[in-house]
């Protein structure tokens, strides 16, 4: 018995299908997949590695299809451009305290430094898959059982050191920040793979830098909408809600969002605006107080500091305030009278709504321009009906004519004008005129998927080259950017497991605690690509350079709506990112 823990250690190190640990957590297992031994046992002895694809999810216990001649990943970039690379090690034997260095990037005497490289090691999480029709990804998934699950590569963890399993592949992936004041010019460097006992391995980068410029992302035109979720991070982190500890343990993952060109603060007027939809349902930031002789009195405290921890995070262009019309039309209180919680029922077009809502926009109204941010300010409702907007607008108006109002949800032309910020559900599309008079108007215009499109999509198990194509087809199709409902919506385990009782896996959120997604990076990827774009059809259109703007439009065309459905999304991308890098 004295040897049992011993052979235990042994085991869960070498078996090829048990957990693997790494550091502070356990990858959960797919218990319906083992290592093909035979397969592995055609590999030579030694651990090996090579440059993969970025597009491909390489699976944890099959031996990877990498190209004989994968020791050098070449790309091209603009100066301030992020690039992303993804290398595979691949062993038969344990490797234990894996590390990954990479080197100054140098060409010539100009340097693009080792800290503006980001190597971190892909693990697991597990997935499942589309309704069983293949057509979207809605509907409650009470029974796990009823659903194909399994591991699926999408954390970028970032531990100094690592083990690699026997009969095990370990992506790496690589990420670029290309500085903004860099030379143009040729790039060379070298990832370095070290484990304790096993010699090095070694693969070269080459980046070919152009003598063009990305801005950073806070000037980045294109109108990014992820929203976040500050109480799930309270609970994930299990700190008090509101606290120091709080903010702290956000400011992270909020920055992350920053970096990607974030530009709305996702604000709750009201308790569970979505019905409670997420693990951690939504609060009211504002409360709410009726006093005996029926005034009202309204806390912003908790309102005030998280719009302003955002901005301090450089998230500052819009603040959408959620939610005049709920999917339960149910809004709470605190009453003096009875020194209790207490909610109203009504519903857009009754009495008691307009005097509800229409006292606290009055005073909102007034906040907002006390703090300087009114402007800023918007009144937001998702998936609403016209018939209830237009009630809802009333209010608004009635209470500020000034108000911006948005609206995510499907296009209604009678109600188009009163909306400051619109997005439409994928498939749709303003009509050009439309269009033209909200860009000359300011007005902001965006597309939005969930769980309903099947492709493209951000789910654990969706293509990374659909991400990027998102980016593509915002310019395709002339939205200023895009919006998704969930950045950080966690699931009880999200580092190890992104299935939830309601939508496919990973609707709910794009990043995970502390740690990046191949689905987020390849999601900046395309936003980078929409500003290229953006950038060079005015060049070509100025300088008249009509043969140019030809070849870039034919490019971006590729990605219309509909062609998502008929064409290879990896393959469009790989052919029009090549015709942009070609200028």
């Amino acid at each position: 018995m004295k040897y049992l823990p011993v052979i235990i250690f042994y085991l869960s190190f070498t078996h090829p299908c048990l957990a693997q640990t790494y550091g502070e957590y356990t990858e959960l297992t797919d218990a319906g997949t083992c290592a093909d031994r035979t397969a592995w046992d055609k590999m030579p002895s030694s651990p090996q590695i090579g440059w993969g694809s970025a597009d491909v999810r390489y699976a944890k216990l099959d031996v990877p299809k990498i190209p004989g001649n994968s020791n050098v990943w070449k790309t091209k970039a603009w100066r301030g451009e992020r690039v992303n690379a993804q290398a595979v090690i691949w062993t038969a034997r344990r490797l234990p305290e894996v590390r990954i260095t990479v080197s100054d990037l140098t060409s010539g005497r100009d340097v693009i430094p080792s800290s503006a490289v980001r190597p971190s090691f892909v693990r697991y999480v597990m997935t499942d898959e589309l309704n069983k029709d293949g057509k979207g990804a809605c509907g409650h998934r009470p029974d796990r059982a009823e659903w194909d699950s399994s591991l699926v590569a999408d954390v970028l963890y970032r531990p100094e050191l690592t083990e690699i399993r026997a009969y095990t592949a370990q992506p790496v992936w690589i990420n670029v920040h290309i500085p903004q004041d860099v030379r143009a010019g040729v790039y060379k460097g070298v990832v370095t793979v070290s484990a304790k006992d096993f010699a090095d391995m070694t693969l070269k980068l080459e980046i070919t830098v152009a003598d063009r410029l990305l801005p950073p992302p806070e000037e980045w035109r294109f109108h990014l909408d992820l929203w976040q979720n500050p109480y799930s991070a309270a609970r994930y982190y299990d700190v008090p809600l509101w606290s120091d500890a709080h903010f702290d343990a956000m400011r992270p993952v909020m920055k992350m969002l920053a970096d990607a060109g974030q530009k709305v603060i996702t604000a709750t007027i009201m308790h569970k605006p979505w019905n409670g939809q997420t693990e951690d349902h939504f609060d009211s930031m504002v409360s709410k107080t009726r006093n005996i002789d029926g005034t009202w009195e309204y806390d912003y405290t908790v309102f005030d500091r998280w719009v302003e921890f955002m901005m301090e995070t450089g998230i500052d262009r819009q603040i959408n305030c959620y939610t005049l019309i709920p999917w339960a039309l149910n809004f709470d209180y605190f009453d003096r009278a009875t020194n209790r919680i207490r909610f109203i029922e009504t519903r857009p077009g009754d009495a008691e709504y307009g005097n509800y809502w229409g006292a606290f926009l009055r005073d909102f109204s007034a906040h907002l321009r006390g703090r300087g941010w009114f402007e800023r300010t918007t009144i937001a409702m998702d998936e609403r009906g016209p018939d209830a907007m237009k009630e809802a607008i009333k209010v608004i108006r009635a209470a500020d004519p000034e108000f911006k109002i948005s609206l995510a949800g499907n296009y209604h032309g009678e109600i188009e004008d009163d909306l400051y910020d619109l997005s439409l559900a994928f498939g749709q599309k303003f009509p050009e005129d439309v269009k033209a008079s909200r860009e000359k108007a300011g007005r902001i215009s965006t597309v939005y998927t969930c769980c309903a499109e099947a492709r493209p999509n951000t789910f654990t198990f969706s293509p990374p080259a659909e991400a990027a194509w998102i980016g593509w087809h915002a310019a395709a199709d002339n939205y200023d950017g895009y919006l998704r409902w969930a950045y950080n919506s966690w699931t009880v385990d999200p580092l190890r497991d992104s299935r939830f009782r309601t939508w496919a896996a990973g609707d709910c959120y794009l990043v995970y605690p502390g740690y990046s997604s191949i689905r987020m990076e390849r999601l900046v990827e395309g936003i980078q690509d929409y500003e290229k774009i953006h950038l060079l059809r005015k060049e070509f259109a100025d300088g008249k350079a009509t043969a140019k703007l030809k070849k870039l439009e034919a490019a971006v065309a590729l990605f219309a709506a509909g062609n998502i459905h008929t064409r290879n999304a990896t393959d469009d991308l790989r052919t029009a990112r090549r015709i942009l890098n070609s200028f």
